[in-house]
């Protein structure tokens, strides 16, 4: 199995982090057991590097490890690899599916998973997160945005963190494993050290983070959470307001967390505190089934730009206006939308290149693009009536990084925005 390699760049919004690793996991099923474990073990090996090899007379293990949820679980003088191998399934595997399973019931809708922002959903998910973090033997916290933080101190050890972690909202209608699949498999990783009893002998302290706001689907501001940690979240977004009305301050406040301009800039990580950051994350795609493989180690991280599109025209009545004499805004608007898919499913025919840039870049931006339109809403929207006022259409164009399979050693390279124009 490949283990992700560091980067010198960063991911998501984190631009403070000095080594990065990704990886992407497709899941065929929910209960494709064997594939978990693949994944757990892959996360796994990043962290047992980091511990002091033990000698086999220090075997046994802490008293303490008795104390977790899963007492029933021991690990002594005595047991044999088989038994161990047991105990680490039973954890990366057994345990951390059935944690998934339990945080996707967290939801604010009945009938679907949807977990946004400080919603009455993502509070109930807060003490549940950071249990499973002590059980874990980490001391927690929440900070100023919600996040949710998890932490280890070794004896013995750098001062520099390897942060791992991902995000606990969830889009509209979400799957279960997105976000909840990086938080639960760190967890997972650091309470098998914790039941062999190498927790404390790490090399550096580990931090498991549980990002409040990644998605953006409350406040249509992404990354909040990661933004504050990382420093590049302007104080003036804590007056976003949310459909309702409600800023993402007062969001805040209604759940017992004081927000102020002031405590924001603390919540900025010191760069030369963070040795690296690690985040494991389900393909939100069909590719990794595609090629048939159950890992991939991504080497770039989606790039999102959001359009909000507004077309006018002119409002009439559906029945009695000639077609020769309408301005109808939907028609219009959907020959945009037309149009922007066929821009990305044949970039070359609408890119060119300036100096900076040369034809494999287009031809890696041919492979890559996505564009997609999520949303549209017109007025006044009635059957018997031609649109008049506007027809909103809300974009998201993505421009992909490349994923490297586990196998495979071609990966093409991240794409520059600024190295491509249209014509």
């Amino acid at each position: 199995m490949a283990v992700p390699y560091p980067s010198s760049s960063s991911s998501r919004s984190h631009p403070f982090l000095s080594h990065v690793y990704h990886t992407s996991f497709h899941h065929h099923h929910h209960h494709n057991h064997p594939s978990l474990v693949l994944f757990w073990c892959l996360v796994f090996s990043l962290l047992s590097p980091l511990a002091l090899s033990s000698s086999s007379s220090s075997s046994s293990s802490s008293s303490d490890s008795s104390s977790s949820s899963s007492s029933h679980i021991s690990l002594g003088i005595g047991e044999t690899e088989g038994t161990k191998h047991d105990l680490h399934q039973a954890i990366l595997r057994d345990e951390a599916v059935a944690r998934l399973h339990e945080l996707g019931q967290v939801s604010d809708a009945a009938t679907h998973l949807e977990r946004t922002f400080m919603s009455p959903a993502s509070i109930r998910a807060i003490p549940l997160i950071r249990g499973w973090m002590e059980d874990a033997g980490l001391s927690t916290w929440v900070d100023y945005m919600g996040n949710v933080h998890g932490r280890v101190e070794p004896k013995n050890g750098s001062s520099q963190a390897l942060l791992i972690g991902s995000h606990m909202d969830t889009v509209i209608d979400a799957g279960k494993y997105d976000g909840s699949l990086g938080i639960i498999s760190a967890i997972s990783a650091l309470k098998v050290l914790k039941i062999d009893g190498r927790l404390g002998e790490l090399k550096r302290p580990v931090e498991v983070i549980a990002f409040s706001d990644e998605e953006g689907v409350r406040f249509q501001s992404t990354f909040l959470g990661s933004a504050a940690l990382a420093g590049i979240m302007p104080v003036s977004r804590l007056e976003v307001t949310d459909k309702s009305g409600i800023s993402v301050q007062d969001a805040l406040k209604e759940n017992s967390i004081d927000i102020t301009d002031e405590n924001l800039m603390q919540l900025k990580y010191d760069p030369a505190s963070v040795w690296g950051y690690v985040e494991v994350h389900i393909e939100q795609g069909p590719v990794l089934e595609w090629v048939g493989y159950p890992l991939g180690v991504v080497k770039g991280i989606a790039g999102q730009t959001r359009l909000k599109v507004t077309v006018k025209g002119s409002q009439g009545h559906a029945g009695t206006v000639p077609m020769s004499m309408r301005q109808d805004p939907m028609t219009g608007a959907a020959e945009l939308i037309v149009l922007l898919e066929s821009v990305c499913k044949n970039p070359k025919d609408y890119l060119s290149c300036n100096v900076q840039c040369n034809e494999d870049t287009v031809e890696s931006l041919a492979n890559s693009l996505v564009c997609t339109v999520g949303e549209i809403s017109t007025w006044p929207s009635a059957s018997n009536v031609i649109p008049g006022q506007d027809a909103r259409l809300f974009s998201m164009t993505y421009q992909l990084g490349c994923t490297r399979y586990v196998t495979k050693d071609r990966f093409c390279a991240p794409l520059n925005e600024s190295t491509m124009q249209t014509q």
